[in-house]
């Protein structure tokens, strides 16, 4: 019944905005891998929007392959599986290497996830946990002095409030979270999506920013994280994902193998596995967003729908 289940919400997840999936008991992985092969006229953005995915996650997974002219028939991964962030599965979790949201529905049981552009190195997106404190559709947007006077060096003029419609970066709908200034909202430019390309807000795709809107309420939890790397089980085996630090998380950058061992030995001591070395440097090596079993295991996990390790 519960394999039954899991078909039925992955069917229904195609096709429509964000994607959703059941958090099953046994796992801290959610959806499947899959892959498609390009069309002579699209582009890897086009593949990426098409499936819900980033910009900067699609590039990621298919190392070699040319962003703005994949070519017909090549094969293109699509980096639709994911380990849970290590936090609290309850309402929106942001990670921000990732630069994907995760929203927790059903008490837990299922997650809505969506690709997100964050701030730039300049203009950081916060970390820690907020509030969400208002809903607005349609809303204005009003450019903080800040952002004015960017526009100003660069020789543009920013007008003090630009009103709703196809010009306001906002989008058509907009969350308002209780660190002032900062909200998560759609926008007039899809394509950005899933790059550090904002000043520190968190966008959404169209369509994606459309659903979370109806999902969410005031005052729904919203928590901020830096993981460039995650560990999950799926029935027994160890799973690590990786992705390219933080520009300005140096630290990580320089010392990543060193940070990545120190989570997995901290795992280790509350669920001892054997490891298999050669996928845990390979994994921290190629940092493609994709995740990688790093455990041996005697059997296969009975409710996979998916590729459990991909090479």
């Amino acid at each position: 019944m519960k394999l039954l289940l899991v078909i039925i919400l992955l069917f229904l997840s195609f096709g429509c905005p964000g994607a959703t999936y059941p958090v099953m008991e046994n796992s801290d992985l959610v959806g499947w891998m899959q892959t498609t092969s390009a069309k002579s006229e699209e582009t890897l953005l086009d593949i990426a929007r098409l499936h819900d995915i980033g910009q900067e996650e699609i590039v990621q997974a298919n190392p070699g392959v040319d962003r703005w002219l994949p070519g017909e028939g090549t094969r293109v991964v699509i980096p639709s599986w994911h380990v849970l962030p290590a936090a609290a599965r309850t309402g929106l979790v942001l990670n921000l290497p990732e630069m994907r949201l995760y929203a927790f529905t059903d008490k837990g049981k299922t997650v809505h996830t969506y690709p997100v552009s964050v701030g730039r190195m300049d203009w950081k997106t916060p970390l820690g946990e907020s509030r969400i404190v208002r809903k607005q559709k349609d809303p204005a947007w009003y450019p903080p002095e800040s952002v004015r006077q960017e526009a100003a060096e660069d020789g543009r003029e920013m007008p003090e409030v630009v009103p709703p419609g196809p010009d306001n970066p906002l989008g058509q709908y907009a969350l308002r979270l209780n660190l002032p200034g900062y909200l998560i909202h759609g926008t007039n430019k899809p394509y950005g999506v899933g790059m550090r390309v904002t000043h520190g807000c968190i966008r959404l795709l169209p369509e994606d920013i459309e659903e979370l809107f109806g999902k969410v309420k005031t005052g729904t939890r919203v928590q901020l994280v830096n993981q460039p790397v995650k560990l999950g089980w799926d029935d027994g085996t160890l799973y690590m994902e990786v992705h390219p630090p933080l520009e300005e998380d140096q630290d990580a950058r320089d010392n990543l193998l060193r940070y990545a061992l120190e989570l997995v030995y901290a795992e280790l001591e509350k669920r001892p596995a054997v490891l298999l070395g050669r996928e845990l440097h390979r994994v921290v090596r190629d940092q493609s967003g994709i995740p990688v079993a790093i455990s041996k295991t005697s059997q296969r996990p009975a409710q996979s729908i998916r590729s459990p390790v991909f090479d």
